[in-house]
């Protein structure tokens, strides 16, 4: 018999899960704009609600008493097939998981979801247990210079930690580091993900094999959000990682944040105003804290609105510098071909100005050691081009 992978069943749960989750939200749009449609005109007092309530109710709630019956079913032959469980999960499942995360992956915590992704440290695909011994068996002559990568949002670090590794690898052991990947839920709040973050990497330097010398970050796209979050973070808990973190690379990061997502703010706005819609406006709600900071760039958690993050579309942010101490970069990619043109195309995500931290009020710029920008590159592309790795040496071997 085939065996099922302990990853895959887990993670089976957790959609089956989701499923049952969706479908009861969605009996409840339905049958909340059911009651708005069939209630009759406002200005009259909406005088059918009473009746399409009383009509509707035991409708909906056979939906909901089957979807239950289902999901119980479900979870009961998981429980079996989780005996048969030996194996890994595949790069497609790493994948999907990922999206979902990126999407609902603040729901999927908060619900205790198996397919929440947990924070780790990553070598090569592998989880890192933070015990010296460990770390002493996982990296024999261990170097005394730590270079870790933050992947972005809906991201994960499989693509880019296979043996061997990709052009960053190669220019870590150039330069004597050693590579590790941050595995994280992208869902979740920058704020938190960078404070979660600081205390790994404040494990990781008291675990270590021999005394760190220094660190640097790179983080692409969201990755260098959470990177300039868990500096701050660092710094206000006195942690001793802080201060040997010498360099932060952020590539095609939204540090003003993203168009895309502000749309996407204005949507619920609209959405809300009349009672008819006003259901739809759930769906604009579905997408994650992580999407949401990503309208402003927003690093900590008094950037964001304290009514809440749908309350207003508005940017709450106030003055936070780039860490002190530390020589900060930042790669922005642009679909515009050429320099000279009048205006820069965005990278399919990220504008050119956003990724370089620049801002109508100065007190929101940042202002960076050095900037590139990518010409005729996409959002994920510039990852691996030959002309961003040659400004990555540049700048980690300075």
């Amino acid at each position: 018999m085939r065996k099922v992978p302990p990853g895959a069943v887990d993670q089976l749960r957790g959609a089956s899960r989701l499923a049952v989750e969706a479908t009861l939200a969605v009996a409840d749009l339905v049958e909340a704009m059911q009651h708005e449609i069939g209630g009759g005109p406002g200005v009259l007092g909406r005088p059918f609600l009473s009746a399409a309530r009383l009509f509707s109710a035991p409708v909906y709630a056979h939906v909901r008493r089957v979807t239950r019956l289902v999901g119980a079913g479900v979870e009961l032959a998981l429980s079996a097939a989780a005996s048969l469980a030996d194996g890994r999960p595949r790069m497609e499942a790493d994948t999907t998981l990922a999206l979902l995360n990126g999407v609902v992956g603040d729901y999927l915590a908060r619900t205790e979801n198996p397919l929440a992704i947990e924070m780790a440290l990553r070598h090569e695909g592998e989880r890192l247990v933070l015990e010296r011994r460990a770390l002493r068996a996982r990296f024999p002559g261990a170097p005394r210079r730590l270079l870790v990568f933050l992947h972005g949002s809906c991201r994960h670090d499989r693509p880019r930690c296979a043996p061997g590794g990709d052009g960053l690898s190669a220019i870590a052991r150039e330069l004597g580091f050693a590579r590790i990947d941050l595995l994280y839920n992208t869902g979740l709040h920058v704020a938190a993900n960078g404070r979660a973050f600081a205390a790994l990497l404040e494990r990781l330097v008291a675990t270590w094999p021999v005394p760190v010398d220094e660190i640097a970050l790179v983080g692409h796209s969201m990755g260098g959000l959470v990177a300039r979050s868990a500096a701050h973070a660092g710094e206000v808990e006195a942690h001793g990682w802080r201060g040997k973190l010498r360099t932060l690379v952020s590539i095609a990061s939204p540090h003003q944040g993203a168009p895309l997502e502000r749309a996407g703010s204005w949507v619920d706005v609209l959405l809300g105003v009349s009672r008819y819609s006003a259901p739809l406006a759930r769906l604009g709600k579905i997408r994650s804290a992580g999407v949401t900071d990503l309208r402003f760039g927003s690093v900590l958690d008094e950037h964001r609105d304290p009514r809440g993050r749908f309350a207003s579309p508005r940017d709450f942010r106030r003055t936070l510098r780039l860490p002190a101490g530390v020589r900060c970069f930042a790669i922005a990619a642009t679909r515009t071909t050429r320099r000279g043109e009048r205006r820069y195309a965005s990278d399919g995500l990220v504008p050119v100005d956003s990724a370089l931290g620049r801002h109508a009020r100065p007190e929101l710029t940042l202002a960076f050691d050095d900037t590139w920008i990518g010409f005729g590159m996409g959002h994920v592309e510039v990852l691996d081009r030959p002309e961003t790795l040659a400004m990555l040496r540049r700048w980690l071997s300075s």
